[in-house]
């Protein structure tokens, strides 16, 4: 992790940062956060990002106790600050710190903003060659998944059942055997026919900024998108499949509850995405 944090206003050495034990974010998980990443020293689909930032914000009724425009100069200085020229900026914004726990909102609480900068191999990612094992669980989050919030409870428990499986991520399915979305990530398939799907954004599923991104691109290649419900039996069955986010940009994903999907291999199309991905995100962050 780089150095230097940002503290409700403040810069500080990392090891110095502090909130009380008394902030909403650390007693309720009242709160919500954004992870952009960072490619030439430049953050990548920003605008994207913020802008889910803001909603969840609105969502939640917390007060954004910074401009968005101030939010993107404090990226900024991190960045500098913390001579990051790849990885992810961190931000995390919740309704504060009141004198005593109560569930209510209280009424005299300021929000609370941290930042911090983490230095990450994105592109050049050994995963991206070898693509990554998946592991289906339940899903057994909060129903208003579209808001980025901290509550990530379900997340680490999910990601832990496919660390403990050999995997690297967990695909959690709902009560009808769909797949809903990674526990950090927005899951795609490829079928047989060769159509692109990924379930419909709606309070079931994060939308994801970097999903919206590739589904763009994948439509100038000319792939056909199908924003629908899919279930762990299709995924079996495709041709291919893959994970986007904004830490990883497009990784293969090569097998699903240890059985292969396709080949075993990161496949052609997967390839080409996660390709004219790194091409847009360098070409953007080159011409500012």
């Amino acid at each position: 992790m780089s150095d230097i944090a940002y503290v409700n206003g403040a810069y500080i050495p990392i090891d110095e940062a502090r909130v009380s034990i008394l902030d909403r974010g650390f007693l309720f998980a009242d709160g919500v956060y954004e992870v952009a990443a960072v490619i030439g020293g430049r953050l990548i689909d920003n605008d994207s990002h913020l802008s889910r930032l803001e909603r969840s914000l609105r969502e939640l009724r917390i007060e954004n106790p910074v401009p968005m425009t101030g939010i993107a100069e404090i990226e900024a200085e991190l960045i500098a600050k913390n001579g990051l020229s790849e990885g992810l900026v961190y931000l995390q914004i919740t309704r504060g710190a009141a004198a005593e726990r109560e569930f209510g909102f209280p009424a005299e609480a300021a929000p609370t903003f941290v930042a911090f900068a983490q230095k990450k191999n994105i592109i050049a990612s050994p995963a991206a060659e070898t693509g990554v094992k998946a592991l289906t669980v339940p899903d057994l989050r909060w129903a208003r998944r579209d808001i980025k919030s901290t509550a990530l409870l379900a997340q680490v428990l999910a990601k832990q059942a496919a660390l403990e499986g050999g995997c690297q991520e967990a695909w959690m399915v709902d009560q009808d055997g769909f797949v809903t979305e990674g526990s950090s990530s927005t899951a795609f398939i490829l079928t047989r026919e060769d159509v692109l799907v990924t379930r419909l954004n709606s309070s079931a599923v994060l939308p994801g900024c970097t999903r919206r991104a590739v589904q763009v691109i994948a439509e100038r290649e000319g792939l056909t998108v199908e924003e629908r419900s899919f279930s762990v039996a299709e995924a079996y069955e495709a041709k291919e499949a893959f994970l986007t986010s904004a830490s990883n940009l497009v990784l293969p994903v090569v097998s699903l509850d240890g059985r292969p999907i396709g080949s075993g291999a990161p496949g052609d199309t997967s390839r080409l995405l996660r390709k004219r991905y790194i091409e847009w995100a360098t070409n953007a962050a080159s011409a500012r």
